[in-house]
């Protein structure tokens, strides 16, 4: 797989719930991390060494994006989903890669400014259910 711009990896926002995303407004800077907690079943038995129970513990996905503060639609939209508590669907396009898809609750957004500087935000998600992948 050849090196890809930064710009390519999009958030995307299902923006009234019938399955048409649209790219969140003015990010910068995006990640998305996936976690699997682990399950301990080492006993005396183990010899030693730690056990983990295969497929067993809690999976979670979290993205987090920062930009610039446009007051578009996407962000009028992540406002109301905080406030509302909603878990919509969300995309995460990885460029070459595939789509991460599912639903998502907007766990912090905020906003900051400077005197000489433009508006800005930080957006935190936390996964909200069972995700899916999609191939490229």
């Amino acid at each position: 797989m050849a090196v890809q711009n930064g710009k390519d990896l999009l958030v995307k926002i299902d923006m009234t719930g019938d399955g048409q995303f649209e790219t969140a407004a003015g990010l910068r800077a995006t990640r998305l991390s996936f976690n699997a907690e682990t399950l301990d079943v080492t006993s005396l038995d183990s010899g030693g060494w730690r056990e983990l129970l295969a497929g067993a513990g809690v999976k979670s996905a979290a993205i987090t994006g920062a930009g610039v503060f446009r007051d578009e639609a996407t962000d009028e939209r992540v406002r109301q989903i905080f406030w509302a508590g909603e878990t919509p669907g969300f995309q995460v396009v990885i460029p070459d890669f595939g789509t991460v898809e599912g639903a998502f609750l907007v766990s912090s957004i905020e906003y900051a400014g400077t005197h000489d500087g433009e508006a800005t935000y930080e957006l935190s998600l936390a996964s909200a259910g069972a995700l899916s992948f999609s191939a490229l």
